[in-house]
Order: C-alpha cells, then sequence, then structure tokens
C-alpha cells in the first residue's frame, strides 16, 4: 500500500439501512470506488475506506450524510453518489439535506424527483419565489425536466388551472417540410422531449387524458400569437431558437396568476442568425427587472450518463481553440 495512504473506519449503527447504502451486492460502494479512487471494504455495518487522506475524507462525508438521508426517509439512488461527490468536491462544507430532501413531486413510480446539484436548487427557489424564470445552460442539466416536474406540483396542488408548454419548431439541420403528416405531426417530433417528461412523471393514461381535456397543451411557440394566458405554469423549452419577436411575443402573453420557465442552451442556437436569438437578447434587457430571474447551469450540472459531462468539455475546448485559431481573433 503507498506511503501516502491512509484507513479510515466508519461505523453504522443499523444493519437495515447501512445494505440500502452499499446497495445490492454493494453496488454503491463500487460506483463510488469507481468514481473517487479509494478503496472500501464493506465488514457488517462497517466500512474501511482507503485512499489519499483528501480522497478518505471526501467520501467518508459523503457516506456519512447519505447514511443520515436513508434514515430520514430519503431513497439512495445510486446516481446520488455521483450527484454528492461532485456536490463535496466543489463545497466540502455542503449540506446534502439541504439540496436532495427538497422534494418537487414523486412519480407514478414512486420516484422521488428533486434537485442534484447546487443549482438546481437554486433554479428551483427561483422558480417558486418569482413569476418568470430562465434556466441557461447545457444539456442535461435538468432545466426542462425539473421545470415539469414544478409545473405537474402546481397543477396537483391547485395552484394552477393548467399546464402550456411550448417549444420553437426550428429546423436543426433537417427540413421540416419532407416530414409526412399534416401540420400537428410535423411538429410532432419537436414536442416529443416534453411529452416524455409528463409520462414519465404522470405515467401515459394519466398524461393523455389531461392533454385530452386541455388541462395540459403541448403546442408549437407559433400557436401562443394572440393569446393571454392566465392561471397557468408555462414552459417554453429551447428559447436559444426563438427569434427576438418570438421571444417578445410569448413574454407579453403571460396573464394574471401565471408564471413561466423559459430554458435553453445558447451554445446550441439552430437560427441562421445567431445573433437573432431572443434568448440572448432577454439575457440582455432583462436582468435587471425584479420578479425575473436568470439561473446558469455549467457542465458540472449534467445529470445525464457521466460521458455526457466530458462530452460538453471536449466541445467547449474545441470551440475555445477554433476560436484562438481565427485570424482576426483578438483580446
Amino acid at each position: 500500500m503507498d506511503s501516502q495512504f491512509i484507513r479510515r473506519e466508519i461505523h453504522f449503527p443499523d444493519n437495515g439501512t447501512a445494505g440500502t447504502l452499499y446497495g445490492d451486492l454493494n453496488r454503491n460502494l463500487h460506483i463510488l470506488e469507481k468514481s473517487s479512487g479509494v478503496t472500501i471494504n464493506a465488514r457488517g455495518t462497517g466500512l474501511q475506506v482507503i485512499g489519499f487522506p483528501h480522497e478518505v475524507a471526501l467520501v467518508t462525508d459523503l457516506l456519512n450524510q447519505l447514511y443520515s438521508l436513508i434514515t430520514r426517509g430519503y431513497p439512495v439512488y445510486s446516481s446520488d453518489l455521483a450527484f454528492g461527490l461532485k456536490i463535496l468536491e466543489t463545497d466540502p462544507k455542503a449540506r446534502l439535506d439541504k439540496i436532495f430532501l427538497d422534494k418537487i413531486y414523486i412519480t407514478t413510480k414512486n420516484r422521488i424527483i428533486s434537485p442534484k446539484t447546487k443549482n438546481q436548487k437554486i433554479y428551483i427557489e427561483a422558480i417558486r419565489n418569482n413569476d418568470i424564470v430562465f434556466g441557461i445552460g447545457p444539456a442535461g442539466t435538468g432545466k426542462t425536466y425539473l421545470a415539469v416536474a414544478m409545473a405537474v406540483s402546481a397543477l396537483v396542488n391547485e395552484q394552477v388551472r393548467s399546464i402550456i408548454l411550448t417549444r420553437p419548431a426550428v429546423e436543426a439541420g433537417e427540413k421540416l417540410g419532407f416530414l409526412p403528416g399534416d401540420v400537428a405531426q410535423k411538429v410532432n417530433p419537436y414536442l416529443r422531449p416534453l411529452h416524455d417528461a409528463l409520462n414519465d412523471m404522470l405515467g401515459p393514461e394519466r398524461s393523455m387524458d389531461l392533454i385530452e381535456k386541455d388541462v395540459i397543451e403541448i403546442a408549437p411557440l407559433a400557436f401562443m400569437r394572440g393569446r393571454t394566458l392566465s392561471n397557468s405554469f408555462i414552459i417554453l423549452d429551447e428559447a436559444q431558437n426563438t427569434t427576438r419577436e418570438q421571444m417578445k411575443m410569448f413574454l407579453t402573453r403571460i396573464g394574471f396568476d401565471s408564471r413561466a420557465v423559459i430554458t435553453g442552451d445558447i451554445t446550441q442556437i439552430d437560427l441562421p442568425g445567431k445573433n437573432n436569438s431572443g434568448l440572448l437578447q432577454a439575457q440582455k434587457i432583462l436582468h435587471n427587472i425584479k420578479g425575473i430571474s436568470f439561473c446558469k447551469f455549467s457542465r458540472e450540472d449534467v445529470v445525464r450518463h457521466p460521458l455526457v459531462q466530458k462530452i460538453i468539455s471536449a466541445y467547449e475546448r474545441r470551440e475555445k481553440k477554433s476560436y484562438a485559431d481565427r485570424p482576426d481573433h483578438s483580446l
């Protein structure tokens, strides 16, 4: 064993809770070993953590906090180990219960939806405390999914009468006109992610029932023109692909007792003229208005497959290099 390595013992008082923490066949411990670089030996309700001092301290704190969450009724998921580790790496004094125990909604499969990063927690609080919230950041950071969860929660708790989900139907390399079917069928693929999120939370049958009753409406952004959206929870997804005129049109549709969440990734603008993005303009001219909040996400907030974060990082490095190599580049 490396002379710089240390050992630390952890003892948990309850065998059942410890087993939940370890996972089936110690699966969670193996995931944590792979993520952190430490070695973990399980012996009954005790663990031995071996590694470099800072790694051992980090993993020990994480395991103790996760054990405490389980005793408070939180069903720790395997993915929570990676999320928790990432949070504590950034802020060793962070309390995971302040983030993970913020239950937004419980799905039909009894899965608890809660924030998984500090920025997600900030985002949820912003939605609770502001009428209009912008969530801006890369793919996989939970911007849309958490917004839909907040919308469903508001509907179930009778805080709003309806949910309206919309996206601009902008062609990302494919030609919309060549797709089969009528207008509704042509734009349906663009709205599929919103359907998927609803089905995950409400179940396909209840989701479809609420859509048929117009309690939930999923429509292209162009269909919003001329309307006043009152007593609703409104989500504009893929907002980086709205034009300036479309963004103004959308924001001026919002009526009394409504709240809106606008999500987008400014690194994935599919408009012919990227400077015409309504999301880019909104960032510049609306940031000082009370009641409007802007929440920023980074690759550190990615909650998809671990490779997604690495992919985003690789593209960011490539884009920075391409910009630096441009002949007209100057500081």
